[in-house]
């Protein structure tokens, strides 16, 4: 099949509605299931992989690891084929947006949204680690937003389990603001790594920036291996010392001195959250999101329009003359393969095109619906491990609320 049209159906089940977005690898569809009348996602893989055995068990690997990860705050997947063509993979149906999206359309969230998103972030990311696993590209572009305000983690395309081998490689996989610093020297990944990514996203919720740059993407790697993520507070007004803490906890270089995994550092938040005193929020549906925009516009095939197209995969060379394969526009927060060990090429996921990253004033807007964040609070003494704290034993899960 070279190309899914309106109407077209998948296993004489899955009806071919509208195109949702694009990537380098796959294109997502809205579909409707016509055994049991449901709108639904179908991730199809483009024909030039189609017969690639290293892309037929990467799909096949995601599937996997997603239909074992039930969870409200993950994204389910029902149904999977990678026999014939196309390779697809159906999915649940996510109606409201990304939260780059999100950031995009309300600029950087005051403390109490934040640590609302992250709340629901990190409770995902609890039970991919539950099952052994790692993600290994936490980013705003993989945290969805669905219509009834539910926070949902997705795109499982790198998922690995913790116990696996380091593979013959000299590339890895990841997207570069995200990465963490064992990513980058290809030493191993535990759950530690999606937890320096997680702090990565809570440090750009709060200031709307990413804490590392480069002239190119290797450079802008190789930055978090010299030098430590500042203080949200030094980027933006009324980040409280403890939020700074927790960010410094969850993105320290040093793996050990880390939160051991998501449910660590969702104990620690807990406890942050509660020491402040931060309103409950409920996190708002981006309204400028590709998935509004699609399903407001006509049904056709006819394109794709350019925000609903997420970035390919780019490649890095290792040599001293390194040159992008996609050339030096390309987005420094795509998932990309950087030099040094583990993995194959991965595909990525369903998440939309990026936004930009500066955005100005860093200032907390009044668009974020609720009470104000809360003022910042004294340091007092508390088991959870965050800098100006006693620090936390790696490894060990401390109760939220203790």
């Amino acid at each position: 099949m070279t190309q899914l049209e309106v109407g077209d159906v998948l296993e004489h089940r899955y009806r071919i509605d509208r195109p949702i977005a694009r990537g380098g690898m796959s294109t997502v569809y809205r579909c409707v299931d016509l055994r049991l009348g449901r709108a639904l996602a179908a991730k199809v893989m483009h024909d030039q992989y189609s017969q690639d055995a290293v892309f037929i068990h990467r799909f096949r690997r995601e599937a996997r690891a997603m239909a074992q990860l039930t969870h409200p705050n993950l994204v389910n997947v029902y149904d999977f084929s990678a026999e014939g063509d196309p390779v697809y993979l159906i999915m649940e149906l996510i109606t409201g947006g990304t939260l780059r999206e999100l950031t995009a359309e309300r600029g950087p969230m005051p403390p109490h949204a934040a640590v609302a998103v992250m709340r629901s972030v990190l409770t995902g990311l609890s039970a991919v680690h539950d099952k052994g696993l790692v993600h290994r590209d936490i980013k705003p572009d993989n945290v969805l937003i669905n219509g009834d305000h539910t926070v949902k983690l997705a795109d499982f395309g790198l998922v690995r389990a913790t116990s696996s081998q380091t593979v013959t490689s000299n590339q890895i996989v990841g997207t570069v603001s995200y990465l963490s610093p064992e990513q980058v020297t290809g030493e191993h990944i535990t759950p530690a790594s999606d937890v320096y990514s997680a702090g990565i996203v809570l440090f750009e919720l709060l200031t709307g920036t990413v804490p590392f740059s480069g002239d190119t993407p290797l450079g802008h790697a190789m930055n978090r291996l010299e030098n430590d993520v500042p203080k949200p507070s030094s980027r933006i007004a009324g980040v409280p010392s403890l939020i700074d803490a927790i960010v410094a906890t969850a993105t320290s270089s040093d793996v050990n001195e880390r939160f051991a995994d998501a449910r660590e550092f969702l104990a620690a938040l807990d406890d942050v959250a509660e020491e402040l005193n931060l309103p409950t929020y409920l996190v708002p549906v981006p309204h400028n999101s590709a998935a509004a925009r699609t399903a407001a516009a006509p049904t056709n095939m006819q394109g794709i329009d350019a925000a609903n197209v997420f970035e390919p995969t780019g490649f890095i060379d290792t040599s001293e003359s390194a040159t992008e394969v996609f050339g030096s526009d390309i987005a420094q927060d795509a998932t990309s393969v950087l030099p040094s060990e583990p993995e194959p090429l991965a595909e990525p996921g369903i998440s939309e095109r990026d936004f930009p990253r500066e955005r100005e004033p860093l200032s907390f807007e009044t668009r974020y619906d609720g009470p104000p964040p809360a003022a910042d609070a004294p340091v007092r003494p508390s088991p959870q491990g965050i800098p100006g704290m006693p620090p936390v034993i790696p490894g060990t899960a401390s109760a939220a609320g203790a």
